[in-house]
């Protein structure tokens, strides 16, 4: 019995570290590429569209909870543990379509719970800066793709992360955030 004990002791603490690994490896992708979109918005002025997986686009800055998180291309895991995703196929500030991004809840979109109608996002790219006022919010279930679709004319940034916020282990459904043009 003290040797059952023991292992599971062991197994806890074993577990508990990795975690703390992936959480402090994740940290540490997300400032790196923080760094890096920061330096591409200083140095690089043209209007590029079309980007590869897994590359730095931008910033994501969030005043209401003092926010600057690193946009990448694609929304695979690898691009979520490093920063917000941008939704491949979607558009881009100042095309006039659905733009969406998307993060984990309990990373880079921790205290997101916080945010309501009315408040700003701001996408920094390398051709200016683009801020919207959240107007609605929507849970729906996981893997409801439905939410993803042109809204064109009407350019709507279209924010996405998993609920409920404080949930352990892989959430049964999405919150996501519609946001306007700032005028």
């Amino acid at each position: 019995m003290k040797t059952l004990i023991y292992l599971l002791l062991l197994l806890g603490a074993a577990i508990t570290a990795y975690s703390l690994f992936e959480i402090r490896d994740s940290q540490i992708q997300v400032e790196e590429r923080k760094e890096e979109a920061v330096k591409m918005l200083v140095e690089d002025t043209e209007k590029k569209l079309i980007f590869e997986q897994n590359e730095t686009i931008g910033l994501l800055s969030v005043p209401k909870i003092n926010k600057d998180i690193p946009i990448i291309e694609g929304t695979d895991n690898d691009q979520l543990e490093a920063g917000v995703g941008h939704y491949t196929g979607t558009a881009f500030p100042g095309q006039k379509d659905q733009i969406v991004l998307s993060g984990h809840r309990d990373t880079v979109f921790r205290n997101f719970d916080q945010l309501k109608v009315g408040d700003i996002f701001t996408v920094k790219l390398s051709y200016g800066d683009f801020s919207y006022v959240i107007y609605d919010t929507k849970i729906v279930d996981a893997d409801d793709l439905t939410i993803i679709k042109s809204t064109s004319p009407e350019e709507v940034l279209t924010v996405t992360t998993c609920y409920p916020f404080n949930f352990i282990g892989d959430a049964p459904e999405r919150f996501v955030f519609y946001a306007r043009p700032k005028n």
